[in-house]
C-alpha cells in the first residue's frame, strides 16, 4: 500500500508539472524554437501521390514528440487533399526510423510515457485509417517506433539495406506504439514473439519470407520509384472501390465471418449506387479506360 500510494503521490506530482508545462507551451514568449513541421517531415506530390519523408538524418529519423506531432499534421494534410490517390512514407539518409529518441526519452516520467505512448498510438492509427493506401518505402532501419511507423501502412517496400525490429526489450521497455498487435496481425504469433522478445533485428530477404515486407529493391532510388509507381496505379483505379476494400480487409480482422460478410454485402450495395461503378462499366463496354471521379 504505501509504495502504491508513494506512486500516486508521483503521479500527482507528475500531473501538476504537465499542467504547468501546458500552461507554458501556450505561452509564445516560452517556447523553445525546434525544427519546424515542413522540417521533421517533408512533403511532396508526384503526381497523385502524396510522398512524405521523416527528416532527421543527423539521429537516423529517430521519433520524439516534436517528429511525431509533425507526422499527424502531415497526415491530417492527406488527408485533405482531394488529388491524393496514395500516400508514400520514407526516411531521410540512412533509415527510415530508428526507433525512438533515447535521449529524450530517458527525461520521461511513467505518466509522460503513457502519454507519449497514447499519442504515438493516435497518430498511427489515424495513418492507418487513411482512406488510400498507403506505402512504406523502408530505405534503411526501421526499428522500434520506426518499424511499428511502417506496419501501420498497407504495404511495405524495402530496399536491400533495410533492418526490421523491435528492441525495445534491450532497453527493458516493450514496443509502445502498436507494434505488438500489428506484428501478430503480419507475421502471426511466433515471429512477433521472436522480434519482441529477443529484440533481434531481421533484414530485407528475411522481412520479406516472414510477411513483414511485400517488396525487396536493390537500391534506394529504385525503391522510392516503385513505390510511387504503385501509388499511381492504385490512382488509376476507382477511388470509393478502393477505399471500401481497403476498409473491409481491416474490418475483417477484428471482426468475426458472419460479422465480416455482412459489411462487405453492404459496401457492395453501397458502391453500386456510385457513379464510379456505372462508369467502370460502360469503360470496359467501350473497352477503353474508365474515368473514376470518386463518387
Amino acid at each position: 500500500m504505501r509504495r502504491v500510494a508513494a506512486y500516486q503521490r508521483r503521479a500527482c506530482d507528475s500531473i501538476r508539472a504537465s499542467e504547468c508545462a501546458a500552461r507554458t507551451d501556450r505561452n509564445p514568449r516560452a517556447q523553445s524554437k525546434g525544427p519546424a513541421v515542413s522540417e521533421l517531415v517533408l512533403s511532396e506530390k508526384r503526381g497523385s501521390v502524396a510522398v512524405l519523408t521523416l527528416n532527421r538524418p543527423d539521429v537516423l529519423n529517430a521519433l520524439n514528440p516534436a517528429i511525431v506531432e509533425a507526422l499527424a499534421k502531415r497526415i491530417d494534410e492527406v488527408r485533405s487533399d482531394a488529388g491524393a490517390r496514395a500516400l508514400v512514407l520514407t526516411g531521410s539518409g540512412r533509415a527510415f526510423a530508428a526507433g525512438a529518441d533515447i535521449g529524450e526519452m530517458r527525461k520521461m516520467s511513467p505518466l509522460e510515457g503513457v502519454g507519449f505512448s497514447r499519442r504515438g498510438h493516435d497518430v498511427l492509427s489515424s495513418l492507418e485509417a487513411l482512406a488510400i493506401p498507403t506505402i512504406a518505402a523502408v530505405n534503411g532501419y526501421a526499428l522500434g517506433g520506426g518499424c511499428e511507423v511502417a506496419l501501420s501502412c498497407d504495404w511495405i517496400y524495402a530496399s536491400k539495406k533495410a533492418r526490421f525490429g523491435q528492441p525495445e526489450v534491450n532497453l527493458g521497455l516493450v514496443p509502445g506504439f502498436g507494434g505488438n498487435t500489428r506484428l501478430v496481425r503480419r507475421v502471426g504469433v511466433a515471429w512477433a514473439k521472436e522480434l519482441v522478445l529477443t529484440g533481434e533485428p531481421v533484414d530485407a530477404e528475411t522481412a520479406l519470407r516472414i510477411g513483414i515486407a511485400n517488396r525487396v529493391y536493390d537500391d534506394t532510388e529504385q525503391l522510392l520509384e516503385a513505390a510511387v509507381a504503385m501509388g499511381e496505379k492504385i490512382a488509376e483505379k476507382g477511388p470509393v472501390a478502393i477505399e471500401f476494400g481497403k476498409r473491409l480487409i481491416q474490418e475483417s480482422q477484428d471482426a468475426n465471418l458472419h460479422l465480416a460478410n455482412a459489411y462487405e454485402q453492404a459496401a457492395f450495395g453501397t458502391i453500386f449506387g456510385t457513379e464510379d461503378r456505372l462508369e467502370g462499366k460502360d469503360a470496359f463496354l467501350a473497352k477503353r479506360a474508365p474515368k473514376f471521379k470518386g463518387r
